[in-house]
């Protein structure tokens, strides 16, 4: 009897002691720049210590949510190293964590972190603090006042300034063998005191022709390199995946064998040129198993295989416009209801066709970045997107996931989301084409995933666009302005497809609601910077997502008879005709270096060439649109195109 009395005491005390055997060891919530090197160390007692059946749970220290927790991380599967540590944090803290968490994960303080018994599911968002099965916890700020409710919660006499040295995104907090704390500067899978064992750290380095990306049928040098060399054998595997990227896309060994008394090792990895039009790939190079005496300093290394098998499209950029070529894909009768049709009632009979509650979708702001991909598509490269204000192409692959928006592409808004008051209306998880919502002229939240007024645009540039009027904000510097007449089209069609917004005369204050300007100025655009294939395959491309079109691309003159100065007259669609429109007359490309192809012409017509002295180098007949091949040297030189007794006269730069 006196056993079985005894025995129960002795599994409590056993389970207590193992249960004080796990610390919070060191935090770093406030990082340089954007809080991508944020980690969390625990530290166990003993060596190679199991933490199934404990979570680490994130706290709110101020406003409406203090005490209540905003992040869980369950840490089942996770076991400390040989010095009885273990991290979790983002892919850029070095060495690299056992556990990775995405960018930003943390809150800078006053807020709190505790390591209980228990699982995720324990803690659901805005779970209040509990002392109920807490283990450690750290009550942080970042030179913020006390957040004594959630210091109380958790039983915590005291709150750790991570600026206590002036140095917030420069050093951590961490734990000294006492039970205090101290900010210094960072040590991430080390004892704080530098005792333990020294594992030897390896990186992972690569060497290609141009930095961080190869060419699909050439070579990466991919290099493995100790800290200190080695003193027995080392062998491990790696690997390269992500997406598509199997096997069969690359050739070379992914083992690596290290001698005794190295310090590096090199293989060469063949990416095969298989033909196949894949579009660009990210590549990551991931360490296998290590031996337990090594640390990773980095791992997931990118690499940017670039397809050489894009697609170029037989239509020109915006920069080098071509017209005619693509066919609006609008139904029969799509707009036969705006015959005859003037002012208001034009426009409402505009509206109905477009925000048809019965017919028209709404999708949301996910899923505008996979229409983006190809209603934006760069008809050079199918491998990347056209950039409107930039004019320039960008890889589809440099969408900007992260606060970093340098060098990247997100999705610029035409008509501001806080003057339209649709900001974040619609949910950032992409659902497909399959899945949409029911819509009206009323629903303005859908306006802030309507792709017919969403493009492309480089990160910093859209940032820096901000909420200006069209004619206070007229592009980057040194650009031509190609996009000029898209942004009319795209703004006549949110006014008449939302209720809520309009274009007006002038510049207004930028924080006006539901107007933007300026109107004149855009109607001028629209006739100066007519519509062009590249805007039409857009429309296409939308229409089968949202179904529903932009009127002022099919028919940009609408744009006059609603906006402008035929509004009150009667609109009807223009008859086709072979009329010869000087204006319509592209050569593509411009530069061009051994072919150009002629558009915008539909009859017999007559090209002569002439150098810069005015010197005729090259003739030719044509029938209808036509492309030529020809053998001139470089230099820039006039086509003169002729049709029955119209001329136009073109500048053609010859590569």
């Amino acid at each position: 009897m006196m056993f079985k009395k005894i025995m129960p005491l002795f599994l409590l005390l056993a389970f207590s002691v193992s249960n004080a055997q796990i610390v919070i060891n060191e935090l770093d919530t406030d990082t340089p720049s954007t809080n991508d090197k944020q980690f969390v160390e625990l530290k166990s007692a003993t060596p190679n210590f199991s933490l199934n059946g404990y979570v680490l749970v994130f706290f709110n220290g101020t406003g409406s949510l203090a005490t209540k927790s905003y992040f869980v991380v369950d840490l089942d599967g996770l076991t400390t190293d040989i010095n009885g540590i273990v991290v979790l944090g983002n892919q850029l803290v070095s060495p690299v964590p056992t556990k990775l968490l995405t960018d930003s994960t943390f809150q800078n303080g006053p807020d709190g972190v505790a390591l209980y018994l228990g699982n995720a599911t324990d803690f659901p968002n805005n779970t209040p603090a509990t002392t109920t099965n807490l283990i450690d916890a750290i009550v942080y700020d970042t030179g913020d006042a006390d957040a004594t409710a959630l210091m109380t919660a958790l039983g915590v006499t005291s709150q750790i300034d991570e600026n206590a040295n002036g140095a917030q995104t420069t050093q951590s907090i961490q734990r000294k063998n006492d039970g205090s704390y101290e900010v210094k500067e960072p040590t991430p899978n080390v004892n704080n005191d530098a005792s333990g064992f020294v594992l030897n750290g390896i990186t992972i380095s690569t060497a290609t022709t141009v930095a961080g990306q190869v060419t699909e049928g050439s070579s990466i040098n991919i290099i493995f390199t100790t800290q200190t060399p080695i003193t027995s054998p080392l062998n491990f595997t790696f690997s390269i995946n992500t997406g598509s990227i199997s096997n069969a896309d690359y050739t070379g060994s992914t083992s690596v064998a290290m001698a005794i008394g190295a310090s590096s090792y090199s293989t060469t990895i063949n990416i095969v040129d298989d033909n196949l039009d894949e579009g660009d790939e990210t590549s990551i190079i991931k360490f296998g198993t290590l031996p337990s005496a090594y640390i990773r300093l980095n791992d997931f290394i990118e690499i940017r295989v670039i397809d050489n098998d894009f697609t170029v499209s037989p239509w020109g950029t915006p920069l080098n416009p071509t017209y005619g070529i693509v066919t609006p894909t609008t139904p029969v009768d799509y707009y036969s209801s705006l015959e005859g049709k003037s002012g208001a009632v034009l426009k409402q009979a505009i509206q109905d066709i477009i925000a048809n509650p019965s017919v028209v979708r709404a999708h949301n702001y996910g899923d505008v970045e996979t229409i983006l991909k190809k209603s934006d598509q760069n008809p050079l490269n199918s491998n990347q997107v056209w950039l409107m204000y930039f004019e320039q192409p960008r890889s589809k692959l440099d969408m900007q996931e992260t606060g970093i928006n340098t060098g990247k592409w997100n999705r610029e808004h035409i008509y501001p989301q806080s003057r339209a008051g649709y900001s974040d209306g619609t949910s950032s998880i992409p659902d497909g084409i399959n899945v949409w919502t029911t819509t009206s002229a009323n629903d303005i939240m859908a306006g802030h995933a309507d792709a017919h007024h969403i493009r492309a645009e480089d990160g910093p540039e859209n940032t820096s666009r901000g909420n200006r009027d069209y004619g206070e904000y007229l592009g980057p510097t040194g650009t031509q302005g190609s996009w000029r007449g898209d942004v009319a089209r795209a703004l006549f069609y949110s006014a008449c497809r939302y209720n809520a917004l309009t274009v007006v005369n002038g510049n207004l204050a930028n924080s006006t609601l539901g107007q933007i300007g300026d109107l004149a100025l855009l109607l001028q655009w629209n006739q100066t910077d007519p519509s062009d294939d590249f805007e039409m395959n857009r429309n296409n491309y939308i229409y089968t997502w949202q179904m529903n079109r932009n009127p002022f691309i099919d028919y940009p003159t609408l744009a006059d008879y609603v906006f402008g100065a035929n509004f009150g007259q009667p609109w009807f669609a223009p008859l086709s005709t072979n009329t010869f429109d000087t204006s319509k007359v592209v050569l593509y490309p411009n530069p061009a270096k051994n072919y150009i192809s002629i558009f915008g012409i539909s009859s017999d017509a007559k090209i002569e060439v002439y150098s810069i002295l005015g010197k005729k180098v090259f003739e030719q007949n044509l029938n209808g649109e036509t492309t030529l091949h020809f053998d001139l040297t470089s230099g820039i030189y006039l086509a003169k195109i002729k049709v029955d007794s119209k001329v136009v006269t073109k500048k053609l730069i010859i590569e």
